[in-house]
């Protein structure tokens, strides 16, 4: 009998399986198929844990299908029957080692699965700063009154409407985020591997990413939303940071790896970039040490974009268990990562 492991037991409460969620594969399995819940605790961060349990290393071998957050690579060496690995995280780095990169087993993810909460955070920390929230915390901290910041010659607020938002990354995330954005009337441009892809709704149009120098002048924010490839790695360096206006904003949701932090450091105490939104950094969690907890014109939040309580779930299963159906049937599978690429 073909045995499908869930390794779902987070250790944070908000990504753990549910009784709903258990209940529901329980009961939508594929005739035949037996499953197994793993009880011991995994982790889900980041794109999902080093290690294994031993409760999970027992239970592999003879699994054909394997559901969790990510996939460490002993479990795969152990698991010789696997045929398909799903993860519950959208990135796959963590799991893009040789064995997995050049062997047969396939792996999809689960990009777009987060799209909405993160494109949120997103639209939020866009006018966080277009509206001069930052001042105002600021101020509010130091008991202040003062409109002169707001109001005067050198006032950094403006309106999204008519804005220019260059959104790296026109997958799931940056798709959902070009749509909330130009509903507002930002003028939205994607950047792409692939432009030939097309224009998703939202974007007015995308380009690659040997066309993004000529668009970085004229943007108000820069969104990373994009993988983590060999492509993007360090991305958004120091010179392309001195094309920005000194009025633009960055947003990193992505990777902390695709931006240069030590430079953005650098052009934030001196003035040349209005802010940046960060969620995820080079290192997490972020050294207490770090100059971007100091810097007012630094929102700083612990990789906690993609979180929505008691939505998480939901959505993640109506993709696995549609991709498990497709698996079954011998069809094509949703999300499926082209492990050459890295996404």
């Amino acid at each position: 009998m073909p045995l499908l492991v869930v390794d779902g037991n987070a250790a944070s409460r908000t990504w753990t399986l549910t009784q709903d969620a258990e209940r529901r594969i329980r009961s939508e399995a594929p005739e035949g198929w037996e499953t197994y819940f793993v009880r011991a605790q995994t982790s889900s961060d980041g794109d999902g844990p080093r290690g294994s349990s031993d409760e999970v290393m027992n239970a592999i071998p003879r699994a054909d299908v394997y559901l969790g957050f990510g996939i460490p690579r002993p479990l795969l060496l152990a698991g010789k029957r696997l045929r398909w690995v799903h993860s519950a995280a959208a990135g796959v780095g963590n799991a893009l080692y040789p064995e997995m990169r050049d062997g047969d087993v396939v792996l999809t993810n689960s990009a777009g699965v987060h799209a909405i909460p993160i494109a949120e955070y997103i639209v939020a920390a866009v006018l966080y700063f277009f509206r001069g929230l930052d001042i105002a915390v600021d101020q509010q901290r130091r008991a202040e009154w003062d409109k002169h910041r707001f109001v005067g010659e050198a006032s950094p607020l403006r309106e999204v409407g008519g804005s220019c938002v260059i959104v790296v990354g026109a997958g799931g995330i940056g798709s959902e985020a070009a749509r909330r954005l130009s509903a507002l009337g930002a003028h939205c441009i994607g950047v792409r591997r692939r432009p030939v892809l097309g224009v998703p709704e939202g974007f007015e149009r995308v380009i690659g990413f040997d066309a993004i120098d000529d668009e970085l002048p004229r943007a108000d924010a820069v969104v990373l939303a994009a993988p983590l490839t060999e492509k993007t790695r360090g991305l958004l360096d120091a010179r392309r940071m001195d094309s920005l206006s000194s009025n633009a904003i960055i947003v990193n949701v992505a990777r902390g790896a695709l931006l240069d932090e030590a430079a953005l450091v650098e052009r934030l105490r001196a003035g040349r970039i209005r802010g940046a939104a960060l969620d995820v950094f080079q290192e997490e969690p972020l050294a207490s040490e770090s100059p971007l907890w100091q810097l007012r014109s630094v929102l700083v939040t612990p990789h906690v974009s993609p979180v929505s309580p008691g939505r998480f779930w939901a959505r993640e299963l109506d993709l696995f268990l549609d991709n498990w159906r497709r698996f079954v049937r011998g069809d094509s599978l949703r999300n499926v990562v082209d492990k050459h690429a890295g996404y």
